[in-house]
């Protein structure tokens, strides 16, 4: 009786309690959940009480904890660590916004490619394969020269870019899953097409889905960079590629305006590909088998 009684709650455990145990027990993706934490509380901070990162405070490129600035200032004067502080809002906010546009673009067309199959299947794929050619980073620079550069084109760049990788991944997903039994099931008790898709398949396909909109997000913090770096950000919101991108003319006279926010991006993309494969690895039930 014992042994059935201890054995009982391990079989009625959920598989997101199941998740969330092997999530913890993997120190990589706790670390990257705590780095992560620490880079948001600081981006919080930032935007609540960080200051006006545009205002000349004192003489341009000092170095490093001189006259009271711990991370210097830049070619124009203007203190990092207020930059730093307040441009972590909007290159997160860039990213998280790109991913979830990226995750319901390749959601949906992933969705009914897989699940209605036929000529429906064949035309979304060459449309994303169309997508998936295309020169990820020249497309993106090509949209947000197009209408002009803010924060909300680019999000839409870089989501309308990002998203047939998610796009393959549903569509195998809904592939394998809509010849199930309970598939069958919810069809012939009279559920329709959309409920079958969007409340029958699509939960039991988002623990890889959830991989990879996670990763997603640092793709697109590195894109929202790389444009920045190119002189493609919004020029009256400070990002940490922006800081990079203004400096980097002034790189072997004052290597930290270009350094401390690079190492900002290095962090945060760093926390999210750990955080992610420890989603990857909790969501993967041979894992949770062994």
């Amino acid at each position: 009786m014992s042994e059935l009684s201890r054995s009982a709650p391990e079989r009625a455990a959920s598989p997101a309690a199941e998740a969330w145990r092997m999530f913890r027990r993997n120190r990589p993706a706790m670390l990257g959940t705590a780095i992560f934490l620490s880079m948001l509380g600081v981006v919080i901070y930032g935007s609540l009480f960080g200051g006006d990162p545009f205002e000349i405070v004192w003489a341009p490129q000092t170095p490093p904890g001189e006259d009271g600035f711990v991370f210097g200032t830049d070619y124009l004067g203007r203190s990092l660590a207020t930059g730093l502080l307040v441009g972590g809002a909007p290159t997160m906010a860039v990213g998280a916004a790109a991913a979830v546009l990226s995750i319901f673009i390749g959601v949906t067309i992933g969705a009914l490619a897989g699940y209605y199959g036929g000529w429906v299947d064949n035309l979304l794929m060459r449309i994303t394969e169309f997508f998936q050619v295309l020169p990820a980073l020249l497309f993106a620079m090509v949209l947000v020269t197009l209408f002009s550069p803010s924060l909300v084109t680019i999000s839409t760049a870089i989501g309308v870019v990002m998203w047939p990788q998610t796009a393959r991944l549903t569509r195998a997903e809904f592939l394998k899953i809509r010849e199930l039994e309970y598939v069958t099931a919810a069809r012939a008790i009279g559920a329709g097409n959309g409920r079958i898709m969007w409340r029958v398949i699509l939960p039991n396909a988002l623990p890889p889905l959830i991989v990879s909109a996670t990763l997603t997000v640092g793709v697109a913090i590195l894109f929202e960079a790389g444009l920045s770096f190119l002189g493609l950000g919004d020029p009256n919101t400070m990002s940490w590629g922006m800081m990079i991108g203004a400096n980097r003319e002034y790189i072997l006279d004052a290597w930290w305006p270009v350094t401390f926010p690079g190492l900002a991006i290095f962090l945060t993309v760093f926390s999210v590909s750990l955080i992610g494969d420890g989603l990857n690895d909790a969501f993967n039930p041979k894992l949770r088998e062994r």
